[in-house]
């Protein structure tokens, strides 16, 4: 099983239907010992995969690297990691996904490379034809930094070089220098890299923030200050941007496979320019708005959960995208703390974890799992800062540093981390959690013995199995796949109720975002009595005059036909 190939190839919108499992590679399964997850550690769960019945893996980058950002600083991008088993372990992972039908998607990441890639080593040597592969500029006249953007991960946006006896820009770490794309050779070797991957049989793409890759002329100041950000708006959505997304398409349009795009401040207006139109850029944008159900544009901002401020923005991207462009539907992933920390409960774990699932999984669009969400994994609570390792979490902390107290920071970093959606994946409540046979890279969750993917095969009303019934059933259900999407009680504080309707089919989601007792009336239009009850996460309180006493965190799920 490939993603196929050829000029009268015709595409299949596969992804459509499918629902996609994200792996972190470092911490999903070590399987040679050396506390690092490996791809022979996700040979080995293929047929756990399989039995999620997810049909296509989304790994985060696989390819040589430094680690400065955990792999996000790519020193070779057609080669894997002797670390993660080499070239050898990936294709026996590919085959052996494809056999399962499971397709296999990779992480393009093009805006910037490692500064220990050969181009930027050739560049800054000055050596042709790499000299103009990356952004390089003099200090103004004044001898201060070429403008006054700042980087996402360590302070400002430029790095003086003693080689090159110039500035090199990066939007984030030290070491991840940005490509200069409006070389015309940059672009030639993006589309090489394309076609490396898509003839081996890869099937598709995530692309990292690929709307920071064409820069505005210039390179003008940051009219005002944004925190960690500054710049934002002048590289975000650049000037040419569309015209090399265009260009890559020319390599894409031969294969069948997915392009997934990562776009920092994305709206749907901006979305449909790139996924919307006959021949669309992208085939999906990842919509972080999603996220920001208890934060301001990113993790970090953080106030209290706002389920109507959620809800308004899950009701937007369904309509706006209905019959337009194709959602992706996801709640959790490598860059955001876990789900159930934020959104659900940990003292009803297992019950909002069912909630949360059924309020994303049942909207339209192409659901993905990030590993270790199907067993309600939660947040990692380290006693002291310098426990962490992620590079954005130590710019985020010596930034709050100046104005708040360490107390507070850490704090901070325990609520909002990245760390937290990186720790080992909890295969069972033996020792490191079943990841490695030793000590692993990074700190396991204390909470392992509990919560494991063992324990929850042995429990039939587990988490984990209600997951494989909820996107069997979602697989069966033409009424989710293709149905109409319509928000009941928009302004309720406590409720998210929503209806998907096909011909002659209603699906009914009712979900309790609260801890406590809540009494809820059915809207008008639905009689729950005539109703089928296909999920739930409680005992259920009985219902008079259609209305009952929801209990915390309760998920009804109702079938009309």
């Amino acid at each position: 099983m490939s993603g196929g190939k050829g000029k009268d190839m015709e595409k299949t919108f596969w992804y459509k239907d499918a629902v996609i499992y994200q792996i972190w590679p470092r911490s999903f399964k070590d399987a040679d010992g050396d506390g690092v997850g490996d791809l022979m550690g996700v040979y080995e769960k293929l047929d756990y995969l399989k039995s999620l019945h997810v049909d296509a893996i989304w790994f985060s980058p696989l390819y040589p690297s430094p680690n400065a950002d955990f792999g996000y600083d790519v020193a070779d991008y057609m080669d894997i990691s002797a670390e993660y088993g080499g070239m050898a372990a990936f294709k026996k992972v590919l085959d052996g996904a494809h056999e399962r039908g499971i397709r296999v998607i990779m992480d393009l990441v093009v805006n910037h490379t490692s500064d220990e890639h050969p181009w930027f080593q050739a560049s800054r040597r000055g050596e042709e034809p790499y000299k103009d592969y990356y952004i390089w500029r003099k200090p103004k006249k004044d001898g201060t930094l070429p403008n006054n953007w700042d980087s996402m991960f360590e302070g400002k946006a430029w790095q003086y070089d003693e080689v090159r006896k110039a500035y090199y820009l990066h939007i984030f770490a030290i070491k991840q220098p940005d490509l200069n794309m409006d070389n015309p050779r940059v672009r030639a070797e993006v589309k090489k890299i394309l076609r490396f991957w898509l003839d081996m049989g890869v099937d598709g793409f995530r692309e990292d923030v690929i709307t920071y890759i064409s820069k505005p002329k210039g390179l003008p100041d940051a009219p005002f200050y944004m925190p960690m950000a500054r710049g934002i708006f002048q590289y975000n959505n650049g000037p040419h941007l569309h015209e090399y997304l265009n260009e890559f398409r020319t390599v894409l349009d031969d294969y069948d496979c997915v392009t997934i795009g990562e776009a920092p401040l994305i709206t749907t207006k901006r979305a449909l320019d790139f996924i919307g139109g006959k021949h669309p850029e992208l085939d999906m944008m990842i919509p972080f708005q999603c996220m920001e159900g208890d934060c301001f544009l990113q993790d970090y901002s953080h106030h209290p959960f706002c389920l109507v401020k959620l809800k308004t923005i899950w009701q937007h991207w369904q309509k706006a995208l209905r019959g337009k462009g194709w959602n992706l539907l996801y709640i959790e992933n490598h860059d955001h703390p876990r789900v159930i920390s934020r959104y659900g409960s940990e003292r009803y774990r297992t019950e909002s974890g069912k909630m949360l699932a059924a309020c994303y999984m049942l909207q339209q669009g192409t659901p993905f799992i990030y590993q270790g969400q199907e067993i309600g994994m939660t947040n990692l609570r380290l006693p002291r800062l310098d426990m962490y390792v992620d590079v954005m979490l130590k710019n985020n902390c010596r930034i709050a540093s100046k104005i708040l107290p360490q107390s507070l920071v850490l704090k901070l970093a325990q609520n909002s981390c990245r760390d937290s959606a990186r720790t080992p994946m909890q295969w069972t409540g033996g020792p490191w959690a079943g990841f490695s046979e030793t000590r692993p890279w990074f700190y396991v969750n204390e909470n392992y013995h509990s919560v494991n993917v063992e324990a929850e095969e042995a429990d039939p009303d587990s988490l984990l199995n209600f997951y494989r019934e909820l996107i069997a059933f979602r697989k069966s259900e033409p009424v989710i796949l293709r149905g109409s999407y319509t928000e009941l009680l928009p302004q309720s504080p406590n409720f998210y109720v929503y209806c998907r309707e096909y011909e002659s089919r209603k699906i009914l989601v009712i979900a309790s975002l609260v801890a406590k007792e809540t009494y809820f009336t059915c809207p008008e239009g639905f009689n729950l009595a005539d109703g089928e009850l296909i999920f739930k996460n409680h005992d259920l309180n009985v219902c008079v005059n259609n209305a009952f006493t929801a209990r915390p965190y309760e998920l009804r799920v109702y079938l009309f036909e």
